[in-house]
């Protein structure tokens, strides 16, 4: 057993007894200013530790996302309506996808782009249109010819005016003329105006009334609207609300369409019957006309990570377009690219923002405004430039993907096109990915600088201390000897 005066031979510290030590004000003026400046360096050197460094480097693109891109939406055009309104992917592998509905939601809304109703559903719009065996028999008192003037008398004054939006130089509307004729002869014959009074069948050239088209917000020709008047009529800024026909352009299904409509309407009274009495195979092909000419993309697409287009425009299998009618303004409320941050992230943003360029919203909430009059062929288009960026942490000794972000440059132009106006979104993603790695200061790190901050100040303190003495002690000897 090692006796206690062996052991205290190995002491490292060995102690001065306090009889033969003095305190003196200079060193507790020196102590005090060495723990002060003990706390300093200890703060500033926590605030090291806790501070994450960061390195970047620019590296070939590894996504863990697979071989496709999400593109989240949401994009505003005043003068569009939801009836024809087509969004579009193709790329450079060959991939065109047209008038995507699956994950694309259309709202029609208003030009201040408020909404103005529910969400509208093209299915209606977009099946197979049967146009019926050609007519080569001419019906000249068919359909009454419709004009500015009198379009509101007789819309008040008819419980239904069923109205053939058109224009001469339009195919589909020049393959509908025939049976169109044919069916408002049929149903003057059995419906007929002066007697009976229930129903009329017009047409409207809408390059003559271009004025009363664009109050009815027609964008597409032929459209077939239905203007009812009774206990189901709305005032809406002066105009009565009405609906659109989507089925079959034949006489047979015209004429069917018609008689559906007319027969829950007294032919007396000319009031509505309390059972519209309609099949559900007529209230299908029947929608609710827009009041507005504006429609709400929003949604989302996956596409395929290859240089592609984003393209929004007026689509229909049946309808002509004036392309000089066209506008293809728009507001982009949201884009982005990718994943969406975490929310369980959100703690962590203050500290992620710095290294992100932030740029992963660069056109949202801005508008691209064409200023021609009624469109004049103008396609608005955007080049996006995409990377992504990646944040990875090595806390807790693991190396982990913290979040990532695709940011995108943008840049539009404004340009006039023979075609039909778009509105356009190119895409091309870089192969490369900017890698951001945190690199967190080691505890041990932070306890051996701990350790040189108290170990050095002591020491240099103890130094200055001895200097300080001494001096004091020299000069008190001086004066000493002189006064002897």
């Amino acid at each position: 057993m090692v006796s206690p005066t062996k052991l205290k031979s190995v002491d490292f510290y060995r102690k001065i007894p306090r009889d033969l030590t003095e305190a003196s004000l200079s060193g507790a003026g020196l102590s005090i200013v060495a723990a002060l400046v003990m706390m300093l360096l200890f703060g500033m050197e926590l605030s090291s530790y806790l501070e994450v460094t960061t390195t970047t480097a620019v590296v070939v693109d590894k996504s863990s996302d697979g071989d496709f891109l999400r593109i989240d939406f949401n994009i505003s055009f005043p003068a569009l309506s939801c009836e024809f309104a087509s969004l579009d992917v193709n790329d450079v592998l060959g991939t065109n996808r047209l008038n995507i509905t699956k994950t694309v939601r259309k709202f029609p809304i208003d030009p201040h782009l408020k909404a103005t109703g529910g969400e509208f559903h093209s299915g209606l719009a977009s099946h197979h249109i049967n146009h019926g065996e050609e007519i080569k028999q001419e019906f000249p008192d068919g359909a009454i010819q419709l004009t500015n003037g009198g379009f509101q008398s007789l819309s008040h004054h008819f419980p239904l005016l069923i109205v053939n939006f058109n224009a001469p130089w339009c195919y589909w509307s020049n393959r509908l003329k025939p049976s169109w004729e044919k069916a408002a002869t049929i149903i003057k014959q059995r419906y007929n105006p002066d007697t009976d009074g229930r129903v009329l069948l017009g047409s409207v050239d809408c390059t003559e009334e271009p004025a009363l088209c664009r109050r009815n917000h027609i964008q597409g020709y032929p459209s077939i609207r239905i203007f009812r008047k009774g206990n189901d009529l709305k005032e809406d800024h002066g105009h009565h609300e009405h609906e659109s026909y989507y089925g079959d352009r034949d006489t047979e299904s015209i004429v069917k369409m018609v008689d559906e409509l007319v027969a829950p309407i007294h032919p007396e009274t000319h009031k509505l019957a309390l059972d519209w009495g309609i099949s559900n195979d007529t209230a299908k092909l029947l929608k609710k006309a827009p009041v507005t000419g504006g429609c709400r993309v929003e949604g989302y697409v996956r596409v395929k990570k290859v240089p592609g287009n984003l393209v929004i425009s007026a689509h229909s299998g049946a309808h002509s377009f004036d392309s000089s009618q066209m506008n293809m303004s728009h507001v982009v409320t949201h884009l982005s690219f990718g994943r969406m941050i975490d929310t369980r992230l959100l703690t962590d943003l203050k500290r992620l923002l710095p290294y992100l360029g932030q740029s992963h919203d660069k056109l949202d909430e801005k508008a691209f405004i064409n200023q021609h009059e009624f469109g004049a062929n103008v396609t608005i288009e955007h080049y996006l430039q995409i990377v992504k960026t990646e944040v990875i942490t090595r806390r807790y000794g693991q190396e982990h993907s913290l979040t990532e972000e695709h940011e995108y440059t943008a840049h539009s132009s404004i340009t006039q096109t023979y075609y039909l106006p778009v509105a356009k979104f190119h895409f091309e993603l870089s192969p490369m990915q900017i890698l951001i790695t945190e690199n967190p200061k080691s505890f041990s790190h932070f306890i051996t600088n701990l350790c040189a901050i108290i170990g050095g100040v002591f020491t240099v303190a103890g130094i200055i201390d001895s200097v300080l003495h001494n001096t004091i002690r020299l000069i008190k000897k001086v004066e000493l000897g002189k006064n002897i």
